[in-house]
């Protein structure tokens, strides 16, 4: 005769589940630190955007007492509207370009500021890295419209 099968001991299944919480906790611990870590991936660093301005230097300033050069001052360009710098002289597609400046305008901008607005005074700086432009949107950011950081 044959035996009727038996039901496994309770202890087994308890067992797998103490051996396999950890792992879980583990994975998700990892896929947390991978997530935030992207996140930071995608952030510009000021640091090294105020190495990026010095290409900017020969046109552009920023910070307290900057004026306007071959290009107008930065002060204050998040969230300012284009060509509206007293004192400078904007091309008429600049003046009536109706962009405001934001992070994602900014850096198809500064790839290639003759694309972006046809007519526009500014040249081309080799600005073309993605990290590059996010640096430097970082550190412009920082100045209010009087050059003082925020």
């Amino acid at each position: 005769l044959s035996r009727p099968r038996q039901a496994p001991p309770r202890r087994r299944a308890q067992t797998w589940r103490k051996q396999i919480t950890p792992s879980i906790k583990f994975l998700l611990s990892i896929t947390v630190a991978l997530a935030s870590s992207a996140g930071a991936a995608f952030a510009g660093d000021a640091a090294a955007g105020e190495r990026v301005f010095k290409k900017c230097l020969v046109c552009h300033e920023i910070g307290p007492g900057a004026k306007n050069k071959v290009g107008p001052l930065l002060n204050g360009i998040a969230g300012r509207q284009a060509g509206t710098i007293a004192g400078y002289s904007y091309s008429t597609q600049n003046k009536n370009s109706g962009i405001v400046w934001g992070e994602v305008i900014f850096k198809e901008y500064i790839k290639d500021p003759r694309a972006k607005i046809p007519g526009t005074k500014m040249v081309g700086i080799n600005i073309r890295k993605e990290s590059e432009a996010d640096d430097l949107w970082e550190y412009l950011k920082q100045f209010d419209s009087e050059g003082k950081k925020k």
